[in-house]
């Protein structure tokens, strides 16, 4: 470690670089120098400082902490007392913080019982925190009562999602009105309020979640008029807390210049010159690129300057949703800075590999709206892989291994290192040669990354560069029996391909240190990284694994199911591209990470576009035959309908005919013995509405011979149209005496899962729905439908918007439900 007069100069650069930004590392470092300043640059306060990365205002905290010697004071106190020198959860971190910075003097006496109660996570959450603060203020320095504090605290209460829920709810019906009136303007805060005076131990995250989700689905997107400032009212007596409020929250409505353009955040191709530096994030090393002026030069002296990122999916199976928001990234930022994005299959696993995936990947990045600046394989690159892992051995940076999977694995849990890691270059270079010319078994040898076994990083721990599989490559063919692992690989095309942005999910964040450490090794060009959050919706999976077990084992119909999050099973069932960019682009591509999305906020994007582009039609799930007693039965009357809601009286292609003929079908659902106020449907004696028709009233009900189930129903027309009913019904009619209307059958898909995340569940397929998929075979439809396409996309009024699949035959149209009208908070006919 550098003295404190050596690394002065560092320290000031450091410094300033961490001043400027607004990431963990300022605040590490900004808390270190604290430290180093006062002596205790090694105190246990520098590990536990990496846990409070998750405060929205790091740099502020930081700053504070440094300045103030007592917070200082208090924070190592706390560290101690609660015995978590070597580090503990962020969120415990948290809480301990504020027991740091706001713990009642006089009951200090009990505050290593409250840190006790932290650390077990029977206190977990902010609000009883502060209700432990407000016990302990009054109890002073008597013998704490357990029971009454454990009761004040609400240590043991559980909240369930279900709890929440139904509370959220129960406000959100109670303010739905000023809600609705104030829209995006609504005090979040006071709900906020709301709901935790109703659930006061509930986790705030999910409150705030379910909160933001149910506005959301409420009022939609925001409009512009939601992101005007609102206009000032005159007052006689102006009300402070009012124009506090307007002051306030007007601004928020704005949407900053990283939501107008969600790539500023990441830096130029010419700014890709690092000094080598290692810093310290959730206990683990995460490195920056440190090319060289010579190496960044050589670099951009091919490129031109330009962007150029990769999307480099394995052709292991089909692309899903989370992939689209990866092609958001990748081929979004290409765009946005005019440069290009490699589409680059990463193709080093033959044995799960196939054309199918390969073929379909190209063909599925091209329907999202994104153009490949070249289409490349991992496998283009085997020999120059091969090359350089031969180099990597020279540069005693790589040894041949010849430990079992099971060993491998023992060794990395002890940190020992492999037997066979001190071997001669000479004989590592011998054995790698005979694992090229299939010359040793399969299983039996591997090459090795001499990297750090010691780390904190399992992801260097003497990572695997080649394996040995006898097994044609669907790109490559048999050349090979060798062939490269992704830790190995991606790195190195990336550097090949002259990447100046490679992007990946969370997950992939503590491979950043063998990205770099392999770069380094070999001295190549070294790519900008960055990870951000994956994309993690409600009630499905989206683990290539888990999906090829739900198509493999006949639980969907193949991967196009349109049950499922695949991008080619959204498409089959009407989900259009736009739709789920615009939704993947409102997600943002943060770092923020761990959220379910819900899946009610991809349908309202589906919704909002195909509101606009599916034209009106009429279809008729569950027919209920309804006889028209006083039109003759060999009578037909053509009637206009409206394709479009605003459709122009004089244009003619907005409307489409409907036959009317004394032999109707309504929905069976439409229809009631017995009648009440809330009911709007037909029943005995009442008038309803036929869309684009007549009022008709009930005057007759034929049931069966058990008296139970009703067969038919007669009812007269008002032709003159003189009744003026509230309920409005859609209908299908014979197109002529005696024909049947045009029989289609009709998918009607729902969630694949009960459960928010079946993907955490032991027995996940267990939670499978039943009634995922309802297939209704006999329903009727309008005259015009005959002539739907594959593709094509209505909305059946009244039901939902639909779309023609596939498996439609000349003889039998077929249609999915892409979304229903209304979402699961608000399931209501439209």
């Amino acid at each position: 470690m550098p003295t404190k007069a050596s690394s002065k100069g560092l320290y000031e650069n450091k410094k300033q670089k961490a001043s400027d930004s607004n990431t963990p590392e300022s605040f590490i470092f900004l808390t270190g120098r604290h430290f180093h300043n006062s002596s205790l640059f090694l105190n246990p306060l520098v590990v536990f400082s990496a846990h409070l990365s998750g405060f929205g205002v790091i740099e502020r905290t930081a700053e504070n902490t440094i300045a103030n010697n007592k917070v200082t004071s208090n924070l190592v106190a706390v560290i101690n007392e609660a015995a978590v020198t070597d580090g503990c959860e962020r969120s415990t971190g948290n809480l301990l913080y504020t027991v740091a910075t706001k713990f009642p003097a006089n009951a200090l006496v009990h505050r290593p019982k409250l840190l006790e109660y932290i650390v077990s996570s029977k206190i977990k959450t902010p609000a009883q925190v502060e209700a432990a603060f407000a016990f302990l203020t009054v109890t002073g320095s008597e013998d704490l009562d357990v029971s009454k504090f454990e009761e004040a605290c609400g240590v043991g209460v559980e909240v369930s999602l279900e709890d929440i829920e139904r509370t959220v709810n129960e406000i959100f019906e109670e303010k739905k009105s000023a809600i609705l009136e104030q829209r995006y303007r609504t005090n979040v805060g006071d709900l906020f309020a709301h709901v935790r005076k109703k659930q006061p131990w509930a986790d705030p995250k999910i409150v705030k979640q379910l909160i933001d989700s149910k506005l959301y689905a409420l009022l939609g997107e925001k409009t512009a008029a939601d992101n005007e400032k609102p206009v000032k009212k005159k007052k006689e007596k102006p009300v402070k807390v009012e124009d506090k409020s307007t002051t306030e929250e007007a601004p928020q409505a704005v949407p900053t210049e990283e939501e107008l353009n969600p790539y500023l955040i990441f830096p130029a191709p010419e700014e890709n010159y690092k000094v080598h530096t290692e810093v310290f994030f959730s206990d683990r090393p995460v490195l920056r690129a440190c090319n060289s002026k010579a190496i960044l030069e050589k670099h951009l002296k091919t490129t031109g300057g330009k962007v150029l990122t990769r999307f480099p999916p394995e052709p292991n199976g089909y692309l899903h949703i989370g992939h689209a928001k990866a092609m958001f990234v990748d081929f979004g930022l290409a765009k946005e800075r005019d440069g290009g994005c490699f589409l680059r299959y990463d193709d080093t696993n033959p044995e799960a590999e196939k054309k199918e995936y390969i073929d379909h990947i190209e063909e599925i990045v091209g329907w999202m709206g994104w153009k490949p600046f070249k289409i490349t394989y991992t496998s283009d690159y085997f020999q120059e892989l091969h090359d350089l892992a031969v180099e990597l051995i020279r540069r005693g940076h790589a040894y041949v291994d010849h430990q079992t999977p099971d060993e491998i694995k023992e060794y990395r849990e002890k940190k020992m290192n492999s037997p066979w890691r001190d071997r001669p270059i000479s004989e590592s270079l011998k054995l790698f040669d005979d694992m090229k010319r299939g010359m040793i078994e399969e299983g039996k040898a591997t090459l090795r990354m001499k990297q750090d076994m010691q780390s904190d990083n399992f992801n260097m721990y003497d990572l695997i560069a080649y394996r040995i599989k006898f097994t044609p490559h669907p790109h490559a063919g048999d050349k090979w029996c060798i062939y490269p692992s992704y830790d190995y690989a991606h790195c190195i095309v990336d550097s090949l391909e002259n990447i100046t942005h490679s992007l990946c999910t969370l997950e992939f964040e503590t491979r950043r240190a063998s990205y770099y450490w392999l770069l380094d090794a070999l001295s190549l060009y070294q790519p900008y990284v960055w990870e951000y959050s994956r994309l993690n919706i409600t009630n499905t999976v989206m683990s290539k694994r888990k999906l090829n077990r739900l198509v493999t084992e006949n639980y969907v119909d193949g991967w196009d199911d349109p049950r499922l999050m695949t991008l080619s099973g959204l498409r089959r069932r009407g989900v259009t591209s736009t739709a789920i960019n615009t939704f993947v682009r409102g997600i943002g591509i943060t770092r923020s990470d761990g959220s379910m999305i819900r899946l009610e906020r991809l349908e309202y994007h589906v919704r909002e576009e195909l509101n606009k582009t599916a034209s009106r039609t009429m279809v008729v799930l569950n027919p209920l035959k309804v006889v028209i007693t006083n039109l003759e039965a060999n009578s037909v009357i053509d009637l206009d309908a409206k394709k479009w809601p605003d459709a122009p009286g004089d244009d003619p292609s907005s409307y489409y005919k409907v036959p009317f003929s004394s032999v109707v079908y309504i929905e069976q659902a439409d229809f009631r013995i017995k009648d009440s106020k809330d009911y709007y449907g037909l029943a005995p004696g009442k008038t309803v509405l036929l869309r684009y028709a007549f009022p008709i009233k009930c005057t007759e009900v034929v049931l069966s011979e058990d008296k139970k189930t009703v067969v038919e129903v007669h009812a007269e027309y008002d032709p003159f149209k003189k009744t003026k009913p509230k309920g409005v019904l859609h209908w299908v009619a014979e197109p002529s005496p005696g024909i049947d209307p045009l029989k289609v059958e009709v998918r009607l898909f729902d969630k694949l899962f009960l459960s928010e995340n079946p993907g955490e569940l032991d027995n996940w397929l267990d939670d499978l729905n039943p009634e995922s998929k309802v297939v209704m075979t006999c329903a009727y439809a309008v005259p015009a439908l005959r002539d739907a396409a594959v593709d094509d996309k209505f909305q059946f009024e009244r039901l939902g918007y639909f779309v023609a699949d596939k498996d439609s035959t000349p003889e039998k149209l077929i249609f999915n439900r892409t979304v229903t009208l209304r979402d699961s908070y608000g399931k209501a006919w439209k």
